[in-house]
């Protein structure tokens, strides 16, 4: 006869709840692994990432705090610690992942057109949320932290992008639509001073309009031949 629905052939009935098995232990752990919130590797960093930027653009660098990451990012601070020694460390590793890196500006006929595609895209950048993370941190630092900061910012974005301004004038001295000797560092300067004196200092936003300002009331005739 065929055992009953439930029992075993050839095993006895169990009076009362049955003991619970035990698990297997790779499945325990991919259960856990598998949990809302548990996260690992670049996942996990991702989410600190995003939450120190959210920190930093909602409350400034002065009330960004470890825990608060933490708790953000729904890990532990222990997770936070083992990778970054300060709050420094990890704003600067979140802003470097974050940012676009400067690329070089196509040739497009025209040093106005270059010099154009370049500052929209520095703004675009400036408007980003990690640009606005920048934003934030600079409006705020004093003198001690800025020197945290200065090099960061200085390498990441200032430097790649005058260098690019640098490549699109002796392209455009050797085009014939520059004038001689323009390429120097100090013309350079003018599109990432411009921008954060607009930002930093002023406390507005950059726009469409702005970029064709700076680059046909400030730029162009600074160059032109």
């Amino acid at each position: 006869m065929a055992p009953p629905v439930g029992r075993s052939a050839g095993r006895p009935a169990q009076r009362g709840s049955e003991a619970p098995r035990a698990a297997c232990p790779v499945q325990v752990v991919a259960e856990a692994l598998g949990r809302p919130g548990r996260r690992r590797g670049r996942e996990l960093e991702a989410a600190i990432f995003e939450a120190a930027l959210d920190q930093l653009t909602s409350g400034g660098f002065a009330r960004l705090t470890m825990e608060g990451v933490a708790g953000a990012a729904r890990t532990g601070k222990a997770a936070l610690y083992r990778r970054w020694a300060s709050k420094v460390e990890l704003v600067i590793d979140a802003l470097d992942s974050t940012l676009p890196r400067p690329t070089d500006t196509p040739a497009l006929g025209s040093a106005r057109a270059e010099l154009h595609h370049l500052v929209e895209s520095f703004v675009s950048v400036t408007s980003s949320r990690a640009g606005g993370a920048v934003s934030a941190l600079m409006a705020e630092l004093d003198h001690d932290q800025a020197e945290l900061f200065k090099d960061f910012i200085a390498q990441r974005m200032l430097e790649p992008t005058k260098a690019v301004i640098l490549a699109i004038l002796r392209r455009g001295a050797e085009r014939g639509d520059v004038r001689p000797g323009a390429a120097t560092p100090l013309v350079a300067d003018v599109v990432p001073a411009m921008l954060l004196y607009r930002i930093k200092v002023c406390g507005r936003r950059t726009g469409p309009e702005f970029v064709d300002q700076l680059v046909d009331e400030v730029l162009v005739p600074l160059i032109r031949p």
